[in-house]
């Protein structure tokens, strides 16, 4: 295993509090967009987190009232333009390696939202675990409008998981934007709060999941993941064996003995 908790990245900010890690994109007057540099930087974070005993669960916030604005118009869609489809591919993998890196890191994801949330931005938001949003959020998949296809990132295969097939469709189409209230009614968001508070709601969420059974919080994100593509008896089994290595654990044994002396366990993550 390894520490993440003074990690010092060069593209976004990384604060560890308990073990909770707060991610911000850290170009707040350019409403947070992402380049190569910030791309590449979070596929390896995510793809570290794996291997990290001091951070149970990461939550993305907005900086300086924005969330992220997608990839950066100078930085990365104008040299794209310029690419052959050879070093275009290896973008467009590195974006969705970041994707595949945030599924797979083991821990649980919360985005909170607050502003602009739109192209790249939204894909983050969208393969996160849990999302909290304002009533000003404004959310868009809006690769459309710069000439590409919806199908960016893995949202033409989760968004619709999220907020069903039509809905994901005419967002994908035509690059709308979600508005908030929209975001929530449909399950995209798990509810909004005022902007003041949004961080400490975030930051509250977090707190009481990883004073919960990590290691088994590990095994409930891999199995929502996995199960994507099983058939209904696979998942089942894969259920069956994932809570029996879970029966293993020092933790449902802390909860049995806690449930007898009638006292709140305290959980160990092991």
């Amino acid at each position: 295993m390894s520490a993440m908790a003074k990690l010092k990245p060069k593209h976004f900010l990384w604060e560890v509090e308990g073990k909770v890690a707060k991610v911000r994109l850290d170009r707040p007057e350019r409403k947070n967009p992402l380049t190569f540099d910030s791309y590449a930087e979070l596929r390896d974070t995510f793809r570290d987190l794996v291997y990290a005993d001091d951070v149970d669960a990461v939550v993305f916030l907005p900086n300086g009232g924005n969330f992220c604005s997608g990839g950066d118009v100078h930085d990365i869609i104008g040299p794209l333009v310029k690419m052959d489809m050879k070093e275009l591919l290896a973008f467009t993998r590195m974006t969705g390696d970041f994707v595949k890196a945030m599924l797979n890191c083991g821990k649980p994801i919360i985005s909170a939202v607050d502003g602009v949330a739109v192209g790249a931005g939204a894909i983050i938001a969208m393969a996160s675990d849990i999302r909290i949003a304002t009533p000003e959020a404004k959310t868009a998949f809006l690769f459309t409008r710069v000439g590409l296809a919806g199908c960016d990132m893995g949202a033409c295969a989760i968004l619709p998981r999220i907020i069903g097939q039509g809905r994901a469709a005419e967002l994908l189409y035509t690059g709308r934007t979600m508005s908030a209230t929209e975001g929530e009614r449909w399950g995209f968001y798990n509810r909004l709060v005022d902007a003041a508070a949004l961080e400490a709601d975030a930051l509250d969420l977090a707190a009481r999941i990883v004073a919960g059974p990590t290691f088994a919080h590990g095994i409930t994100k891999t199995q929502l993941n996995q199960e994507w593509s099983m058939g209904l008896d696979q998942a089942i089994e894969a259920e069956a064996q994932a809570q029996a290595i879970c029966m293993q654990t020092g933790d449902f044994e802390r909860a049995y003995q806690a449930f007898v002396a009638k006292q709140k366990p305290v959980f160990e993550g092991n």
